[in-house]
């Protein structure tokens, strides 16, 4: 008599550091939101968002296969947050943010193999490395734009992007717009401040407290530009944890709005979009002295 294997049916979840079950990403669910505001000031918005949710799946039509042998259904489920802040004028720095953010997508659509599990500790990092590249080529491209149309020459952005999957989180950042992740009422920034002012604070020469009020602090030490050498990348992998809140923002959210006010908004605020709408207007109420832009995410991710 042939012997019953019931592991089959009912699978192990792996251990810790071996990756998720299958389809285990797509039971976290997201509450997303963006919004984008010229200010009091500008003429113009020179800030872009986009906010993305990325899919693969897999139906069984048809079989004469157990589920044990192949699932029904499978699906594995990613999300996508990029703010960008252009600069070099009027309609260069529009469409220098513009432009970085389309063809971030583009070359994201353009990858023939997308990594939807991290079930190998490597696979993030060849994540992180792709999104590297893909920053690198950005720049090349904004390069070649501004060669074909001089009056671009000189424009250049800064560039955030998040993407989560299940509860991995995984960030790439140059410039000087910020990530921030907010959890159990703690905001803490994910990213450093590509400017002379950051530089200054890391060798010690002035004070974090300082480095928020110095003159130098709009100077870029980093950007995607067509002017300069292209600057490294920061890259970060963390884990999310049930209940934790993503921010993106360009500069106009926090040359604004105190970071102790963003975290007070977050913990009042009972959806994306009211969270992302109350921190527009303060940042108005202030003055809006740039563009505003925020992307919000808030993330309830099973225990099991």
């Amino acid at each position: 008599m042939a012997k019953h294997d019931d592991s089959a049916e009912h699978p192990k979840i792996p251990a810790p550091g071996h990756g998720p079950p299958e389809g285990v990403s797509s039971l976290v669910e997201v509450d997303l939101a963006g919004l984008s505001h010229q200010g009091r000031v500008r003429s113009n918005n020179e800030d872009h968002y986009f906010i993305a949710r990325f899919d693969r799946s897999m139906r069984t039509v048809s079989t004469n296969l157990s589920a044990a042998a192949v699932p029904p259904r499978s699906t594995e489920t990613a999300y996508g947050l990029l703010v960008a802040d252009g600069i070099g004028g009027h309609a260069a720095g529009e469409v220098a943010s513009r432009t970085a953010i389309a063809e971030l997508v583009a070359l994201a659509l353009e990858t023939p193999d997308w990594i939807m599990r991290f079930n190998e500790p490597a696979l993030a990092g060849e994540v992180l490395k792709r999104m590297e590249k893909r920053f690198q080529k950005v720049h090349e491209i904004l390069v070649e734009k501004a060669k074909v149309d001089p009056t671009l020459r000189g424009m250049g952005t800064t560039l955030t992007l998040a993407c989560t999957l299940g509860a991995d989180l995984l960030t790439a950042h140059v410039g000087d717009s910020r990530a921030y992740l907010f959890r159990k009422g703690r905001l803490e920034r994910l990213t450093r401040d590509q400017t002379l002012a950051q530089s200054l604070a890391d060798a010690g020469q002035i004070t974090e407290e300082e480095a928020a009020r110095h003159p130098s602090r709009h100077i870029l030490t980093g950007a995607i530009a067509t002017r300069g050498a292209f600057v490294q990348v920061e890259l970060r992998h963390l884990e999310l944890e049930d209940g934790d809140q993503l921010l993106l923002c360009s500069d106009g959210l926090t040359e604004m709005v105190p970071e102790q006010t963003i975290a007070r908004t977050l913990s009042a605020s009972e959806s994306s979009v009211e969270g992302c709408r109350r921190l527009v207007d303060l940042a108005l109420e202030a003055g809006g002295k740039d563009n505003v832009t925020v992307a919000l995410g808030r993330y309830r991710i099973p225990k099991s």
